[in-house]
C-alpha cells in the first residue's frame, strides 16, 4: 500500500471510528424469515439475544481496533502450516489428543510464545482467530489478539497479515440461548441485519466437538462443504453455504444426507440444544444470506456463552 493511501485510510478510521464513545445498535432487519424476538419462549424457559454482550464485545472490538493499525488471522486449518511444538503443561485430553492448559488442542492449533523463550509454546491459538500485528523479528510476529488479555510471539508461518482493515459486519453466535444475530455497521450505528435459530457443536468426541468461542474472521466461503460418515472416507453428504470461521467450523445450512440429494430449508431443531459437529447450523436461506452478505477477511465472528 503506497503511503498516501494509507493516510487515507488512517484518517476514514478516525473519521469512522475514533469518536464512536458508545455502541448504538438499531434493527434493519435485511433477512426476516424465521426471525426470533428479543426475549422468546423455549419449552418452559425463556430464551434471548444477550444484546449487553453483544454490545460489550463491539466496544471491544472498536477499541481493540483504535488501538492497533494492523490486524491479521492466526492460520493452521488441517496443520497446513506443522502441528506445533507440545505446549507447557501439556496434556492428554478425553480423545487421547493433546492440548494446552487452558483447553486447546494441539492440533490446528497455532504455538504462541512468550518473548525470551521460544522453544516451548505457553499456549495454543485457534485457526481463524484475529490479531494484531505489533511489529516482527527473526521470523516471528509479536501479536495481541482480540480474544485473550497478553502480548504473544507466534512464528510468521501462522499469521496471515491483512492490514489496516476495518471490521463492519459481524456474526453473533450465542452457544447458550441457541441464536444468531448478524449486525453491519452504518454511520454512526450498529445495524440489525437477521435475528435467528442455529444449531451448534456438540461435546461428544471424537467426532463431535463444541462450536469454538472466541473472535474470528470468516476465512473462506464454499457452496457445498461435503462431510464423510463419522469414522469413515466415506462422502456423507453436504452441508449447503459454509463460511468457515475456524479450523472445521462453519456457518452453513441443514446438512444434506445421502441418498438425499436435495437441500433441506429448515429443520425443528435449530434453536434446540447442541448436536452439530462443530459448525453452526442455520437455516438454508440464512446460510445462503450470511454467504453471499459477509466480506471475506472483512467480517468477524463472536462465538460465546
Amino acid at each position: 500500500m503506497k503511503l498516501l493511501n494509507i493516510w487515507i485510510f488512517l484518517l476514514l478510521w478516525g473519521l469512522s471510528w475514533g469518536k464512536v464513545q458508545a455502541v448504538k445498535i438499531e434493527k434493519a432487519l435485511i433477512y426476516n424469515q424465521y426471525t426470533l424476538a428479543d426475549t422468546y419462549a423455549y419449552g418452559d424457559k425463556t430464551r434471548k439475544f444477550q444484546w449487553q454482550k453483544i454490545s460489550s464485545r463491539l466496544e471491544s472490538v472498536t477499541a481493540f481496533r483504535q488501538k492497533h493499525i494492523l490486524m491479521g488471522i492466526l492460520v493452521n486449518y488441517r496443520d497446513i502450516n506443522g502441528m506445533p511444538p507440545l505446549a507447557v503443561k501439556a496434556s492428554k485430553n478425553r480423545y487421547k489428543g493433546m492440548q494446552d492448559s487452558h483447553g486447546v488442542a494441539q492440533k490446528q492449533g497455532i504455538p504462541l510464545y512468550r518473548a525470551g523463550d521460544f522453544e516451548v509454546p505457553e499456549r495454543y491459538g485457534l485457526d481463524g482467530t484475529l490479531v494484531a500485528l505489533q511489529n516482527d523479528s527473526a521470523g516471528f510476529f509479536k501479536i495481541t489478539t482480540a480474544t485473550f488479555e497478553g502480548e504473544w510471539w507466534v512464528p510468521q508461518r501462522y499469521v496471515k497479515p491483512l492490514g489496516p482493515v476495518i471490521f463492519l459486519k459481524t456474526v453473533f453466535v450465542d452457544r447458550t440461548n441457541q441464536n444468531v444475530a448478524t449486525l453491519e455497521y452504518a454511520d454512526t450505528a450498529w445495524l440489525v441485519r437477521s435475528m435467528n435459530p442455529v444449531t451448534t457443536g456438540l461435546n461428544r468426541p471424537p467426532y463431535m466437538h463444541p462450536t469454538p468461542s472466541g473472535t474470528f474472521v470468516i476465512q473462506r466461503k464454499i457452496p457445498k462443504m461435503y462431510f464423510y460418515k463419522d469414522g469413515t472416507t466415506i462422502e456423507g453428504g453436504y452441508a449447503p453455504y459454509a463460511s468457515r470461521f475456524s479450523g472445521g467450523a462453519y456457518l452453513h445450512g441443514v446438512p444434506v444426507n445421502y441418498p438425499r440429494k436435495e437441500v433441506i430449508e429448515y429443520s425443528g431443531t435449530l434453536g434446540t440444544s447442541p448436536r452439530s459437529h462443530m459448525c453452526v447450523r442455520n437455516a438454508t436461506s440464512h446460510a445462503e444470506f450470511i454467504y453471499d452478505w459477509a466480506t471475506l477477511n472483512g467480517t468477524l465472528v463472536f462465538v460465546f456463552d
